[in-house]
């Protein structure tokens, strides 16, 4: 098992789209809908990082009905990374804004 402390942007938003079930399709489609096409994950990049946060319990295959779509699903583990993440990056955000303020001032 892969052990990760911080996730990628592209791991990021696959995780927060996933505290609901998705398939691949919906999980791309949503992460496009949640920046406003800020941010695009392409199918290559999905490959790739579901299967390294599948290795790591960041989320798991959900039984489908449908066998040629698999579906995932963050998991206990993958959400507390989320919130400890999401926390992460409103610090870096404030760090940003501090390092801003103080430019502007001198």
């Amino acid at each position: 098992m892969m052990e990760m402390e911080q996730l990628t942007d592209p791991a990021y938003y696959i995780v927060l789209s996933l505290l609901e079930e998705k398939h691949g399709y919906l999980i791309m489609k949503h992460i496009e809908e949640l920046t406003g096409g800020e941010f695009i994950i392409g199918p290559a990049t999905l490959y790739t990082l579901t299967k390294k946060l599948l290795d790591a319990e960041m989320i798991s295959l959900s039984a489908s009905q449908d066998d040629r779509r698999k579906v995932y699903k963050a998991t206990e583990k993958g959400r507390k990374l989320l919130e400890l993440e999401i926390g992460r990056r409103q610090r870096m955000a404030a760090h940003g804004m501090d390092a801003f303020k103080k430019n502007k001032e001198v």
